[in-house]
């Protein structure tokens, strides 16, 4: 019989009948070995942050924080799964290009390490605001530069965008951030785009940060107390494409940041990651519920879909491609055809894999969507139908976690109120 596919010894089936399906499994002694490894091999001064925007699931981030990572943040929800994660506000910064006024306000009363600001209205709210605490705010600017570097897969800075300030306005115009009175203006922080595969980039958009980080705090006279040097790293969905050779990117970055450091000993170093350290260590599964075919095409439909998964069909991506996906009960079944896979919901667009090449798919079989550990759920339209949020489950040490409950139809109805009856009566007449 194929050997079906495993986590950690755990076999497939085992863990879709325990926990059901759809849902989310998670390896955790593969997150944990990559963040360990990222850390044993780049610069000791540069700290490693974890974007929760990428798998805001709390046991995620504690699991990586437990190991080294930080913690970026862009809402009160990523604050409070940080803070119950055990991460403390010295690791924290929130980032984001339209901040409400509670979440600056909670970022200034838990004294987060600092904030990043993106506009020069947000600079001034953050000055009111603490003002009114009678506290001085930390913070580092966001800056959209003139450059940009080739590679990235969703670029965002080095052309008109809601994130940062441009960089010729704040050297054109340093009295834009003079006259505060309760800010501290103490870093810089430049995200240059996402879903990077060449080191190359990765190191040219990193010299270019530090250079840029070295000239604003001259021309505005404020300490260099932090960079960010954004992240952006990718991983390689798609057969055309190759994951980047850490070792190469480790030689290509460290002397860059000791060169830094020797220059600013007491600055510190911040690289964000999220879809790098999450990505290769979840897996999506879904159960196969019919199959059909149409027009000559085979169909597989599933119970869960691109409700779970948007990823799947291309967000961010002018080609929609596959991302790597095979029958999980019958891992070593060699493909004998090709099959559309399909979720439960009612649209065409509800398709996770188009023109795959698996094994003959039967009704039962479990169908892994692989590379799923970063912006999954978080990242899509989850209550379309009200099929509600999936299961996900974190292995780890050989054993399995319900880290999120599967939705019921009451968690999606208790937040929803009737009007008084004769209301409704009223409005029927």
């Amino acid at each position: 019989m194929p050997t079906e596919y495993t986590v950690q010894g755990i076999g497939i089936s085992e863990l879709a009948e325990q926990y059901g399906t759809p849902l989310y499994v998670y390896d955790g002694d593969g997150l944990r070995e990559r963040i360990v490894s990222i850390r044993e091999r780049l610069h000791p001064k540069l700290e490693i942050f974890f974007s929760l925007k990428a798998n805001p699931n709390i046991a995620i981030c504690a699991l990586l924080h437990a190991h080294g990572a930080r913690a970026e943040i862009s809402s009160l929800t990523e604050l409070a799964t940080a803070r119950r994660a055990g991460v403390e506000p010295a690791d924290i910064i929130f980032l984001g290009p339209g901040k409400s006024r509670a979440e600056l306000a909670a970022c200034l009363d838990e004294g987060v390490y600092t904030i990043i600001c993106e506009s020069f209205g947000e600079l001034e709210l953050i000055d009111q605001l603490a003002r009114e605490r009678s506290v001085t705010a930390r913070v580092a600017l966001r800056v959209n530069p003139e450059f940009a570097v080739k590679g990235s897969g969703l670029t965002m800075g080095g052309k008109p965008r809601q994130f940062g300030i441009d960089e010729a306005q704040l050297v054109d115009g340093p009295g834009a951030v003079a006259g505060l009175t309760n800010v501290r203006l103490m870093g810089v922080q430049v995200y240059m785009g996402t879903r990077i595969l060449s080191e190359d980039a990765v190191a040219e958009n990193t010299e270019r940060i530090l250079a840029l980080a070295e000239r604003l705090s001259a021309a505005l006279d404020f300490p260099l107390e932090m960079v960010d040097i954004g992240g952006g790293l990718g991983v390689a969905y798609f057969d055309n494409e190759k994951d980047l050779d850490f070792e190469v990117l480790a030689a290509q970055l460290n002397p860059l940041l000791e060169a830094f450091v020797s220059r600013h000993p007491e600055t510190r170093l911040v690289m964000e990651l999220g879809r790098y350290l999450t990505a290769p260590f979840g897996t999506y599964v879904t159960r196969v519920r019919y199959v059909k075919t149409s027009m000559g095409e085979n169909f597989a439909v599933a119970d869960g879909g691109t409700n779970h998964h948007m990823a799947a069909v291309g967000i961010g991506s002018f080609v929609k491609r596959n991302f790597p996906m095979r029958v999980l009960n019958r891992a070593e079944e060699p493909a004998t055809g090709v099959w559309n896979i399909t979720g439960p919901l009612c649209t065409p667009n509800d398709t996770l894999g188009k023109k795959v090449q698996l094994p003959e798919v039967r009704p039962g079989d479990l169908i892994g969507v692989g590379c799923s550990g970063a912006y999954g759920p978080s990242a899509s339209p989850v209550n379309f139908l009200s099929h509600g949020h999936p299961a996900e489950v974190l292995v780890l040490d050989g054993r399995s976690h319900a880290v999120r409950d599967r939705d019921r139809p009451d968690d999606l109805l208790r937040n929803q109120h009737l009007p008084e009856t004769e209301a409704l009566s009223r409005a029927g007449r």
